[in-house]
């Protein structure tokens, strides 16, 4: 969803990944030191999470709109800065009891998981922060398609220049629309750092923030489009490895499927214009042919 709405404002946000890495260490760690009434904490994680991710947008859109800085070149770099803060951070003060490079476990009770949904999955890992992401897609859905905000940011995204000249305030919508898909992906940070592994490993970026161009594309950057292209990714993720288990069938068979669908799906625009093409030219000649004759019948009734 970050990176889909980043795309749907003319940007390509490649550094979702260190999104929510900042994202997930700022929700991991209210879920160590924050203890409050549970509704209560759910605010305050949700707050973190968007606080560190949304910053983490903040810079490249700024660096973006004031200075033209690429926004893939500035998230690119803003990735390897939340991977070494948090290399820094994590052995220094929220070191596990055995292994250095990942943090302490967050308690059952300050994580995201509830009772009733893993006894519902059937031990599963789905957590709260489903319902999280849900929220997240009504409350994107109707900033772009019923806000003042939500259509400056698509014309932005469509003809930055015609916005411009239209009034539209272009650097102040560039930022806020990193600043809004940094949060997002803040959210899914805390979603799979306190809600699936319950801590943070040092050393690796999510890959899930690179995967999330894949599913944007998939959907095309709308975020319905999004949701069911999310779970169609997640089923053939979670299904190669019990695939491989049971049938022998080679897990690298689901991500030639993905490979394959993302190829056909970013050739479809081609496709379409291909065939534009063509169907305007055949417009074009049978109007000539049908003004051919026009003139003709007009010349033989003269």
């Amino acid at each position: 969803l970050s990176v889909a709405f980043a795309f749907k404002t003319g940007l390509f946000n490649i550094g979702a990944a260190g999104q929510m890495l900042m994202g997930g260490l700022c929700a991991t760690l209210v879920a160590h030191y924050v203890f409050l009434p549970r509704p209560l904490y759910l605010i305050v994680i949700i707050a973190a999470a968007l606080l560190g991710g949304g910053l983490w947008g903040i810079i490249p859109g700024f660096l973006k709109a004031k200075f033209n800085v690429h926004e893939v070149v500035a998230t690119i770099m803003m990735n390897w800065i939340a991977y070494w803060s948090v290399y820094y951070f994590v052995p220094a003060y929220l070191k596990g009891p055995s292994l250095e490079t990942e943090s302490k476990s967050i308690a059952i009770s300050q994580s995201l998981r509830s009772p009733w949904l893993t006894d519902l999955f059937g031990g599963g890992y789905i957590n709260l922060g489903i319902f999280v992401a849900i929220i997240a897609i009504l409350v994107i859905k109707f900033i772009l398609d019923k806000t003042t905000l939500g259509f400056e940011l698509k014309a932005v995204g469509s003809n930055r220049f015609c916005a411009e000249y239209a009034g539209v305030k272009v650097n102040r919508n560039v930022i806020i629309s990193m600043m809004i898909a940094g949060g997002l992906a803040g959210l899914a940070g805390m979603t799979y750092y306190t809600g699936y592994t319950r801590n943070i490993q040092i050393g690796v970026l999510p890959s899930m923030g690179f995967d999330g161009i894949a599913v944007a594309l998939l959907g095309a950057s709308n975020p319905t489009g999004v949701f069911f292209s999310a779970l169609f990714f997640g089923m053939l993720q979670s299904g190669k490895g019990f695939m491989n288990a049971m049938t022998e069938v080679p897990p690298e068979i689901a991500d030639t499927i993905i490979a394959t669908i993302i190829y056909f799906t970013a050739t479809s625009v081609l496709f379409k214009k291909f065939w534009d093409s063509v169907g305007k030219r055949m417009r074009n000649k049978r109007i000539d042919r049908a003004g051919k004759a026009a003139a003709q019948e007009g010349k033989d009734n003269g």
